[in-house]
Order: structure tokens, then sequence, then C-alpha cells
């Protein structure tokens, strides 16, 4: 079995494909921690949704859109702020309706996970969404933390010119997405993850101009899409 982790793939179906197929990923064999923040952007949410339950082992964490979305298919709430975020393109998946959301696409993030630990040839990893604050334990960490934060990944950049074998939280590896590592290229958009200290971000724009990435979590081994607005060349993602 192999072990691969993917963020932000933000309704992006044709780039998750992409991922999927040049991965080879096995879709009975090999595990995939997904990092959040499925939904919202490209037009196909529903479409990963559905992709992403045929999964044998697939470890959903909850994002910042994935609450959004989920508040909008069990209650029909729809604030601005998530429609203008690419909310929207979610909506119009489902027909603009929350009751034809199926019953399996909210269970799926009824039931995904504010944060995943896990120890391995004693390795010990976390996968989380946004981030944490390292001074407390993982049981007094905030939903709006966990699913928002920016500050770890800050930080990280920050220490790891003096101390790149700095541990955050302990853990020898996180994975995180939420802030897109193009934002940390000065030479234009390479869309690769970054690796700062402990901390690997992981969400390298692939709701935006960037690319849509798998990475496999023990040789650290990546696999990209195109360019995901070549892919829908008609609509504008998050934009």
């Amino acid at each position: 079995m192999r072990q691969f982790v993917i963020a932000d793939i933000h309704g992006g179906y044709r780039a998750l494909m992409q991922c999927f197929e040049r991965a080879k990923f096995d879709y009975e064999k090999d595990e995939l921690f997904v990092l959040g923040d499925t939904v919202d952007g490209w037009t196909e949410t529903d479409k990963c949704i559905t992709e992403l339950l045929k999964l044998r082992k697939c470890i959903n964490i909850i994002g910042n859109h994935d609450l959004w979305f989920l508040n909008w298919a069990l209650r029909g709430h729809a604030p601005i702020e998530w429609t203008t975020q690419g909310g929207d393109n979610t909506m119009a998946c489902y027909g603009n309706e929350y009751i034809n959301v199926p019953q399996a696409h909210k269970e799926f993030f009824m039931n995904a996970n504010s944060w995943i630990e896990i120890e391995d040839d004693d390795i010990k990893r976390l996968f989380i969404h946004a981030g944490f604050d390292p001074n407390k334990d993982m049981s007094k960490q905030t939903i709006d933390l966990v699913t928002w934060d920016r500050d770890l990944l800050s930080w990280a950049r920050k220490k790891h010119n003096s101390r790149p074998d700095y541990k955050y939280g302990g853990f020898d590896e996180v994975f995180i997405g939420h802030t897109t590592t193009n934002s940390f290229d000065k030479d234009g958009y390479k869309s690769e993850p970054k690796h700062y200290c402990n901390i690997w971000a992981l969400d390298t724009g692939g709701g935006w101009e960037g690319k849509l990435t798998i990475m496999n979590i023990k040789t650290k081994e990546f696999f990209q899409s195109d360019h995901v607005y070549t892919l829908y060349p008609d609509e504008k993602g998050r934009g």
C-alpha cells in the first residue's frame, strides 16, 4: 500500500483525474489523505466527491470551504462570503438546490476529521487543513483555527533559514493545505509543494491559476495536473 496526500481540489475533477492517472493511484490498494477544500471553485465539485467515494481508503479532513458547503447542503444557508469564493459554482452543479445534494456527499463531510495524527516507522505525522497552535495540545485546538489558520506556515517560513530542523508541535512532518504556495514564488507561479521546517504545504493553487498536486507521503515524490485553468478554459475557478 502506498499513502498519498492531496489538498484543495476546489471542484477540479479533471485535475483530480490527471493526478490519479499520473500517480498510477490504485483505488483498491492505495490510501489517500484529503486535506480539505474539495469543494468550491471549478464546476465539478459533485464529480470530485463521487470519485473520492470510490476509493477504498480515503481519509477526509475538513476545510473551511467544506464547512461552508455542508452548512448549505444541510440547511440551505449561502452567505455571500461563500458564494463569491467559489460557492456559486458548487451550488450550480447541484442545480442550485441544496435538497439535490446526495446523502453520501453530505456524509463525506459530516464524517470528516478535524485533523489526523498517525505514527509509522517512528515518524509522527499530522494531517490538517490550515494550521494549529503548536503551544497547545491538539485536543485544545478550535475548528476555526484548524480550518483558517495561516500563522503556522508563516512562522515556519521565517524560522526555516535559521532552524530548518525545527519541529512545530513535536511532529516529524505536518501536511497542510489552505494557503497557496504560489504566493511564495518571487519569480512566477511554479505551483509546487513547499517544505519549511517540518511543514509540507500542498495547496499549489489548483483552485486558481496553479496546478493540483498529489504527493507520496513517504517518498515525497509528487505528481501534478496541468494548470487547472487550461482544463476549464471557459471558467474562472475561484477568481
